[in-house]
């Protein structure tokens, strides 16, 4: 979504004898045109996974055998989707978040005047805006973190590449530790509930200790890899009204908003993003690396990124996706290899830029991304009447392959709709309404002849 602000000569204003320029929203021949390309290719590329989450119960979106079948050209469907999108796509849009706080920084210095006032702003109603589309529409939403965490990197926005990638790094390692920490604790877990019942079993009494961690056990188990009365249950609230949609989906919400925020998605979120704040003031994002350097990109991200994500793959199926095994070891392969794939991508992307081929889909794919935000929230608008219980109720009975299709039709929908929106109209209607909010003032939409 984008993040950039412009002094606007258009909204001068005249004080003590001197015109001073005051913020608006970046004019469209100011916008980094790679910036926006990559946004747009991150945007179409996050639907590829999130699909899983319109479609599947979510214990589906990372374990192919939980859910559907897991055969064929549908469990070939994952593992192309875990290969090339599974968090690839999402670490582009994040980087680029935190490379927009840069832009908007380095623009506002430039003219010598501050905008923490309308950054805050900014972020706080991107706060509502996805606890509401959290709540109300689709428990996958991204944006209530990306906003809690961008509050919190203001900060940081001066600081050298250096201790931006440096202390992106380590929030990413902090997150893996939480992780491996969590899978020691579901082992020990584990262990004290096999002995509280084979204590059961013969007549005994286990200890206290041994009595709460079976029942965190059952907890755990039931949340990582829930029963298949448990999956019909979500199944059933899905396919059911929208008011038992909303019933089923606040406590997710409630969940991810605490617990999964402070204990993995923060971690993640912030230090991917202070990676992209890191490297687009290293000038990675705007295309101003030599062609060498996306090369090496390519080759590096791929070469050591898909072989790790590859042997993640045979690790995780040799222990039937065990969600333990999966915090203690096997979730991080693609956690880090998720990161050199997405080096790849942007690294083609760049490429793309730099080389001037494929004009007119690197025009579309530009749309998108100055569209990102409507973008965004139209793949829920879309989707979730097809598969909820208050539209079509697909929800559970399509297969991984087939779901495809709906990816591949709301990307050439977004395709062609977004630049044709983009000749008549300034914003998308839901960049322009977060504008509005945050300078308090209804913001010019249409494209007038003076435009």
């Amino acid at each position: 979504m984008t993040t950039e602000l412009e002094p606007d000569a258009s909204s001068a204003q005249f004080t003590g004898g001197e015109i001073r320029p005051t913020f608006a929203p970046v004019a469209a021949a100011d916008r980094v045109g790679s910036v926006d390309v990559l946004r747009g290719t991150a945007l179409l590329g996050i639907l590829a996974m999130n699909i899983y989450a319109f479609a599947l119960p979510w214990v589906a979106y990372n374990n192919p055998l939980a859910y559907g079948t897991a055969t064929g050209i549908h469990f070939g469907t994952w593992v192309f989707t875990h290969l090339l999108f599974d968090l690839k796509f999402m670490t582009i849009f994040s980087m680029l978040f935190g490379a927009g706080l840069v832009l908007m920084n380095q623009r506002a210095e430039s003219t010598g005047r501050k905008f923490r006032g309308i950054y805050y702003r900014r972020m706080l109603w991107l706060l509502l805006i996805g606890a509401c589309h959290a709540y109300f529409l689709w428990y996958g939403d991204i944006l209530f973190p990306y906003a809690i965490c961008g509050l919190l990197l203001y900060p940081l926005r001066r600081r050298s590449p250096k201790l931006l990638i440096a202390l992106g790094a380590i929030a990413l390692f902090l997150g893996m530790a939480i992780q491996l920490g969590g899978g020691f604790f579901f082992v020990q877990a584990r262990l004290q509930a096999a002995e509280a019942d084979a204590i059961i079993a013969t007549g005994g009494t286990p200890t206290e200790m041994q009595t709460e961690m079976k029942q965190a056990w059952e907890k755990m188990r039931e949340s990582f890899a829930p029963p298949p009365e448990k999956l019909a249950e979500e199944v059933n609230a899905f396919r059911g009204s929208y008011a038992e949609n909303i019933r089923f989906r606040a406590p997710i919400v409630v969940m991810m908003h605490t617990q999964a925020m402070v204990f993995m998605m923060f971690w993640r979120i912030a230090g991917v993003m202070l990676l992209g704040m890191g490297l687009m003031k290293l000038g990675v994002f705007a295309a101003e690396r030599s062609r060498s350097f996306y090369l090496y990109s390519i080759i590096f991200g791929y070469g050591l990124g898909l072989s790790l994500i590859a042997v993640g793959i045979t690790r995780n199926l040799a222990h039937d996706f065990d969600f333990v095994f999966g915090f203690k070891l096997g979730n991080h392969f693609n956690y880090v290899g998720s990161i050199l794939v997405a080096l790849g991508h942007v690294g083609v992307v760049m490429l793309a830029c730099k080389s001037g081929i494929l004009s007119g889909l690197r025009r579309r794919l530009a749309a998108v991304g100055q569209m990102a935000l409507t973008n965004y929230l139209s793949h829920t608008l879309l989707l979730t009447p097809i598969f909820y219980g208050f539209g079509l109720g697909l929800f559970g009975s399509l297969d991984r392959f087939w779901l495809m299709f709906f990816v591949l039709g709301v990307w050439l929908l977004q395709l062609i709709i977004s630049p044709i929106w983009l000749r008549h109209f300034r914003f998308g209607p839901a960049e322009w309404a977060w504008r509005s909010l945050t300078y308090w003032k209804r913001q010019p939409l249409r494209i007038t002849a003076t435009d």
